[in-house]
């Protein structure tokens, strides 16, 4: 009986704890939603502020949150929650990038998608390997400890990649269409790229150095980038296909939303089943389902479709940075630098110089590069566009921080000085370029291109969807087209020699593209054009008599 009894206590015990956990589990969840809708308020009455912006605005209030938490623990714990890679990279990262690929433009983005590439790509590598080798020079005779050559390499991945997230909200793509496609596009292939780079420098085995392991590694690298782009075009057509064969907006209107959220999320989730560059698969699978998926839903639905992305790209990008503002002040990662503080200021501020440098060193050669194939100015970059560029690529966030926690830390921790050393450099180099770079770059890009009036005209000649999910109300009710800036293919004049191609190689590739894609691929998988109907409806006949004549 007393053996009994012993068990029953612990039993009760158990259930105790187990209660209590849940309830503060509860509890934090409560104060994170309150913070959260804090940002929101917040960010709407900053709305003007030509300083801060609601990423920088998270950032703040996740560290004054931080503050108060350590204080309220006498020092114990600065977060309400748990950082985890997989809560970053699973849950919260999908939303961001398909969003991004699903407003963008696309003619402006494939127009200058070369150039994208260039940076994105390329830009990427030079400025790992300019990182990793100056990180390599200056490290050996300051106090960090051991670091290997696959520590370096890392190193170089995890400060090439930027932020994508804030660098959105850096240029205006109606104000600057040029820089704003090259910003954005650079910053989604950047990711994509410094990812991939990450995880083969994590699986190349460095013992074993030779040319036919380099030649295999570039291969691998080509791999993922290409087949994580199929695999991305391949979910969007099919996702495109199912909506236009089975209309499910005849019978409810929820069922194409939850279809399309969902087959959106499983583009990403497969590419993590199969180790390619999830990052990569979800921004074109966004591209795809904005240029057939979308015309194929009900007009209910594709009002509900773009806010509901868009929506959930917003909460998750305020959740990173509120996060990274609180987990910055986490006391467990300062102790070990605690006693040497100048070694962790100074390796911050050498990372700092680097990742200057390492963008420099690409940004503005392959700019030139880039300007040598153009054909006309309006399409070149001037030295004040590459100083935008160069610039709105230094700010660091949360693809840096979760990429430094899965290298240098297990489940967020470390008892290793060089380790700590890193994570710790990692939070000052997001924290200071995201804040006071941020700060910097809406006044500075008024300053260096100040808005024109025929710069503003001029775009709307090219491009005429919406600029902003703000604005997607009006436009979407009044002609329920995604209005992706592209002509008809009949009102495209025919690039008629060969030498027309190789001067405007990108104007000869749209006209090709637009006749297979209005002959081919529009049939096929709905698009632009391709009005579903749902019983009941005033346009239904008139969809059944289109129908009949196609």
């Amino acid at each position: 009986m007393a053996i009994v009894g012993v068990e029953n206590s612990n039993t009760w015990m158990g259930a105790g704890e187990l209660l209590s956990s849940e309830h503060a589990s509860v509890v934090s969840i409560n104060l994170f939603v309150v913070l959260l809708c804090t940002c929101i308020i917040i960010g709407h009455l900053l709305e003007e502020n030509r300083w801060l912006n609601e990423s920088i605005t998270a950032l703040l209030i996740g560290i004054c949150t931080g503050v108060v938490i350590l204080l309220l623990s006498r020092g114990k714990s600065s977060r309400i929650l748990v950082f985890s890679e997989e809560l970053f990279f699973i849950y919260l990262l999908p939303p961001i990038i398909f969003n991004a690929g699903f407003q963008v433009k696309k003619k402006r983005f494939f127009r200058n998608f070369s150039t994208i590439t260039l940076f994105g790509a390329i830009g990427t590598l030079i400025s790992t390997g300019v990182i990793s080798a100056g990180a390599m020079y200056f490290f050996k005779n300051k106090d960090i400890g051991y670091l290997s050559i696959a520590d370096y390499l890392a190193i170089g991945a995890i400060f090439s990649a930027t932020d994508s997230v804030c660098t959105l909200q850096v240029l205006n793509q109606d104000e600057t269409p040029l820089l704003y496609s090259l910003v954005f596009g650079e910053g989604v292939v950047n990711d994509a790229t410094s990812v991939v780079l990450f995880n083969a420098i994590q699986s190349l085995d460095f013992s074993h150095i030779s040319s036919i392991a380099s030649l295999e590694f570039a291969g691998s690298f080509l791999y993922l980038l290409i087949s994580s782009t199929i695999l991305g075009v391949l979910v969007g057509l099919l996702s495109a296909y199912t909506i236009k064969t089975l209309y499910f907006g005849r019978h409810s209107t929820d069922r194409e939303v939850a279809i399309m959220i969902l087959m959106a999320y499983l583009s990403y989730m497969l590419a993590e089943l199969f180790s390619l560059s999830a990052i990569l698969t979800v921004f074109f699978c966004g591209i795809v389902m904005s240029h057939y998926t979308w015309h194929n839903v009900t007009q209910s639905s594709r009002v509900t479709t773009k806010h509901a992305f868009a929506t959930l790209s917003f909460v998750a990008e305020i959740f990173i940075f509120l996060y990274v503002g609180m987990d910055a002040l986490d006391i467990e990662k300062w102790k070990f630098v605690s006693h040497s503080p100048g070694t962790s200021i100074s390796t911050s501020s050498i990372l700092l110089g680097l990742v200057m440098v390492g963008r420099a060193a690409f940004v503005f050669p392959l700019s030139f590069l880039s300007n040598l194939t153009k054909n006309f100015s309006s399409d070149k970059l001037t030295i004040k566009q590459q100083v935008t560029i160069w610039w709105a690529g230094l700010m660091r966030g949360a693809v840096s921080m979760a990429l430094a926690y899965n290298h240098f830390t297990r489940s967020g921790y470390t008892q290793l000085r060089p380790n700590a050393i890193m994570i710790t450099s990692t939070i000052t180099v997001v924290l200071f370029s995201t804040v006071v770079f941020g700060m910097l770059t809406k006044p500075l890009i008024k300053f260096l291109l100040p808005p024109t009036k025929q710069m503003l005209a001029s775009d709307s000649m090219v491009c005429s969807e919406p600029s902003s999910p703000k604005s997607l109300a009006i436009p979407l009710l009044l002609d329920g087209g995604n209005s992706d800036d592209e002509e008809s293919s009949n009102s495209l004049p025919r690039p008629t020699s060969l030498r027309m191609f190789l001067r405007t190689p990108s104007y000869s590739i749209h006209y090709h593209w637009r006749r297979f894609d209005d002959g081919f691929m529009r049939p096929v998988f709905g698009g632009r054009g391709f009005v579903p109907f749902v019983p009941g409806s005033p346009v239904e006949s008139d969809d059944l008599q289109q129908q009949w004549l196609n």
